[in-house]
């Protein structure tokens, strides 16, 4: 459990766990507390308004990072030392803080045992929203909002949420534990239905055809993974699909950039692309007939369809006798001034001009059940729902942002329950806190802005978004880490980063344009993935270093297997800059590639390892390398030196080393020629007859299975057949062969090793 204390107001100051923490705090601050030595800070005013913005105190001394808004959509990480860099519509504040250090003393390792941690979490407030922000003389901030003029308040008492811990990872999920308890506004992800989908290797259409998406290359697409050895068993046909009206196209206007987003949804029934199809000798009615062709033949287990929250980019075409029964009217977006106080968007410009044909908020779900019930009888399995911050900007007028976001989801999470058997929804484009607080059902989410594979420089920045984005997405939904390309100067990077992610795993390559040397090291022949368990989070020490322009700084990122853990080390540096950085104050340049940065990994990196340890652990464990091949058997806090240069990986599973019989010190590795290897160690067991030894293991997959072994075995039987074994006496990998075998509808096989 987290060791927390509850904050106290003395002489004007917020202490924490006898540390200072605010100074200077106004007489307007209420503290009031909640569970387990947490508590919430507000303010009052004299004044009624729908936005105010509270001072809380002075903020100094401490190392921070921040997860905020640098546009409406998407969450990035900010690391930092003042609290003058603290942006606009931060959504997470975490501090490091030592128990025996004072105010301006110099922070040091994170790993030294009296370090804790202290949280802040801007959340919702009955109708209003809250944010967090540093002012340029290291004042700490919140705003509240409504987004509606008419509703107003003189305080916010329940704002910003506060605990401690000595562990960020379980100070993080006792505080969601807290609030979800306390506000009873949204569900933790472990009270939700995890569709399947994300157990199987997928592939969407987006950035192979955009909105060119047909049946004829969705056709090719399937087929070309297929024919290599690593089917898609999930598809996304993204944007592209739907029916749709480009208003300005028919004013006879050129297509500027941004007017894109100003089309609008004219019918729930897909276009004329998926009517009628008739290509290579195939010919299909309509896209019932086509879901079901490409389901028989590629074996497809999922197919999602893409929209959007409000319909399409621009909302519903107002005109439309399709949508009249759904009210819809033409609303012109307002932005808070939080939005644009980091980065605009084009298609946010392009909405503010055009406006967007919202519906009425007592019809949407009236249009996401026909919408969604007429997907389900065409054979689609679920939907990835986009623009969905959109919402946010149009509360005025409907009770505020808060109040018609949760209209919103509730009508979308309803209509998947009712018409898609598995919760099988994808949210995007949502990463403000009126989604994040108010998701009850709702258990996948994109975790940063889109992979962008013509973009060099912001590779490096999505990998490292996602790892850090998941600190708080991850406690509410299994953060999904985008789409990638195979065949892209990128691709090991992300790949390794997609197996340790504890997400899906899918890709966007265009039809015939694969690495399948890349995709094999993902996806197993049956076209199943070796799925971490958890959220990828950096590791402990790598919180409060930037991975991205410090220049000197590797990240690591951490998860669960059944019986081991895994680290995924990544160089970020040199490749690309931070939105809404100066890079004069950082003093580093894209142009200039950083020479090889050294870290150390250590079993102690992995949190909760002895989850799956067993009471048989010897306290050390195998630490194997995926690229290099090494072996290391080191203590829990023992280390392994690596050096990358940028935009190298490297992968290391971490299993504990058990002790057998009192003679046998023994740990599974798993499938050694994937990414995520101990993903395929799904059950582990020993048995001794008279003075013999067993170890009984069921792997999955096939491939070279390898293992540490104090001892060469004397025999190896797979599914009760001898097989040759190697064994390298200096550092103890054992390995052998599983062969491709179908049991059970999935690929797993029973290993005996006997001593």
């Amino acid at each position: 459990m987290t060791i927390s204390a509850a904050p106290i107001i003395k002489d004007d100051c917020l202490m924490v766990r006898g540390k200072v923490v605010l100074t200077g705090m106004p007489r307007d601050t209420v503290l009031s507390p909640a569970a387990s030595g947490s508590a919430f800070l507000g303010a009052t005013s004299s004044t009624p308004d729908s936005r105010h913005v509270f001072t809380l105190g002075s903020l100094e001394g401490y190392r921070l990072l921040c997860l905020f808004r640098f546009k409406i959509w998407w969450m990035i990480p900010r690391f930092g030392r003042a609290c003058s860099e603290i942006p606009c519509e931060t959504q997470l504040l975490l501090l490091e803080a030592r128990e025996d250090s004072a105010i301006g003393e110099q922070p040091v390792d994170s790993n030294m045992e009296n370090t804790f941690y202290i949280l802040f979490l801007p959340v919702l407030d009955g109708e209003f929203r809250a944010s967090l922000q540093g002012s340029p003389t290291n004042e700490l901030q919140f705003c509240v909002e409504s987004g509606d003029p008419n509703v107003q308040c003189t305080q916010s008492l329940e704002a910003v949420f506060m605990n401690s811990g000595d562990n960020p990872f379980e100070l993080l999920n006792d505080s969601v534990k807290i609030l979800e308890s306390h506000k009873g506004t949204f569900s933790r992800l472990d009270k939700k239905k995890i569709p399947r989908n994300l157990d199987w290797f997928g592939w969407c259409t987006w950035d192979a055809f955009y909105t060119d998406v047909n049946p004829r290359g969705i056709d090719e697409g399937l087929r070309s993974l297929s024919e290599g050895g690593t089917p898609a068993r999930f598809l996304i046909i993204d944007d592209g699909w739907q029916h749709i009206f480009d208003e300005l196209g028919r004013e006879g206007l050129p297509i500027l950039e941004g007017t894109q987003f100003a089309c609008r949804l004219v019918d729930i029934k897909e276009n004329k692309k998926f009517q009628n199809i008739n290509y290579d000798n195939n010919e299909f009615a309509d896209l019932h007939d086509f879901v079901k062709f490409i389901k028989e033949k590629y074996g497809l287990n999922y197919v999602y369809m893409w929209h959007a929250l409000a319909g399409y980019w621009g909302g519903v075409l107002p005109s439309s006798e399709h949508m009249k029964k759904y009210n819809p009217k033409l609303k012109y977006p307002i932005q808070s001034p939080g939005n644009v106080g980091n980065l605009r968007d084009v298609a946010m410009d392009s909405l503010e001009k055009y406006g967007v044909g919202i519906i009425d908020p007592t019809k949407i779900y009236d249009f996401y059940n026909d919408l969604h019930s007429y997907l389900a009888s065409k054979g689609v399995d679920g939907v990835k729902v986009d623009v969905q911050n959109l919402i946010e900007t149009l509360g005025a007028g409907y009770g505020g942002r808060v109040s018609l976001t949760r209209q919103y989801q509730k009508a979308l999470e309803d209509s998947v329950a009712r018409n898609f058997r598995e919760n099988n929804l994808i949210c995007c484009m949502n990463h403000n806190s009126d989604y994040i607080f108010s998701s009850k059902k709702s258990a996948v989410a994109r975790a940063s802005e889109d992979f962008m594979p013509r973009e060099p420089t912001l590779q490096t920045l999505h990998v490292a978004s996602v790892s850090f984005n998941s600190l708080l997405l991850g406690e509410i939904v299994v953060p999904d880490w985008d789409m990638f390309h195979s065949n892209h100067v990128t691709a090991e990077f992300h790949g390794a980063a997609r197996a340790i992610g504890g997400c899906g795993v899918y890709v966007s390559d265009k039809p015939g344009q694969h690495d399948f040397k890349i995709l094999k090291k993902l996806v197993l022949p049956d076209g199943s993935v070796l799925r971490a368990r958890y959220a990828g989070r950096p590791t402990r020490d790598c919180l409060f270093d930037d991975p991205v322009m410090d220049g000197k700084s590797l990240l690591k990122i951490w998860n669960m297997n059944k019986f081991s853990g895994v680290i995924g080390v990544f160089n970020c540096q040199g490749a690309g800059n931070w939105p809404c950085r100066d890079m004069h104050q950082e003093g580093l340049s894209t142009a200039h590639k950083l020479s090889l940065l050294s870290c150390d990994v250590s079993p102690s990196n992995v949190e909760f390892l002895e989850d799956v340890t067993g009471e048989n652990w010897t306290g050390d464990c195998a630490v194997y390398a995926f690229k290099t091949g090494h072996l290391s058997k080191l203590p829990k806090n023992g280390s392994v030196g690596i050096s990358l240069a940028t935009l190298g990986c490297e992968v290391y599973t971490i299993s504990p080393i058990r002790d057998y019989d009192q003679k046998l010190q023994f740990a599974p590795i798993g499938l050694i020629d994937m990414f995520n290897s101990g993903g395929a160690v799904e059950s582990l067991d020993s048995m001794t007859e008279s003075t013999e030894c067993k170890i009984k293991i069921r792997g999955r997959g096939c491939g070279r299975f390898g293992a540490y072994s104090s001892l060469k075995p004397k025999y190896c039987l797979v599914d009760s057949e001898e097989t040759e074994l190697s064994y390298s006496v200096e550092d103890g990998l054992l390995t052998f062969k599983l062969m491709p075998h179908l049991q059970g509808g999935s690929m797993s096989s029973e290993i005996i090793l006997g001593y």
